[in-house]
């Protein structure tokens, strides 16, 4: 495979994991964090990253509302839950132990 075909590919396979993602707002970020150890926020930082690193200037609530779609805020607003004690403990825990 070449480097332009691999790329592509690549690229084809983030659009539909933040599909995936759009369509799954009912599993919230905490949840993603404890079973992944990765979230939407998570993708919205190194998409950022990714950017920077080519000079391009995006900053991180620009590169949110490419991974929530809409301004972070709202998406929060509308779709986040308040994390209950048992999914922070474990979040707490796993960051412990790493």
């Amino acid at each position: 495979m070449d480097k332009q075909t691999e790329i592509e590919l690549q690229a084809e396979v983030f659009r539909r994991l933040v599909e995936h993602l759009d369509e799954r707002k009912d599993v919230q970020n905490i949840e993603l964090m404890n079973l992944a150890g990765f979230c939407r926020n998570c993708l919205s930082k190194w998409y950022a990253a990714a950017a920077s690193d080519r000079g391009i200037e995006l900053s991180y609530d620009e590169a949110r509302e490419v991974i929530y779609k809409e301004p972070y805020h709202e998406w929060k607003a509308k779709y986040q839950k308040e994390a209950t004690a048992e999914q922070i403990a474990h979040f707490n825990s796993r960051e412990q132990s790493e």
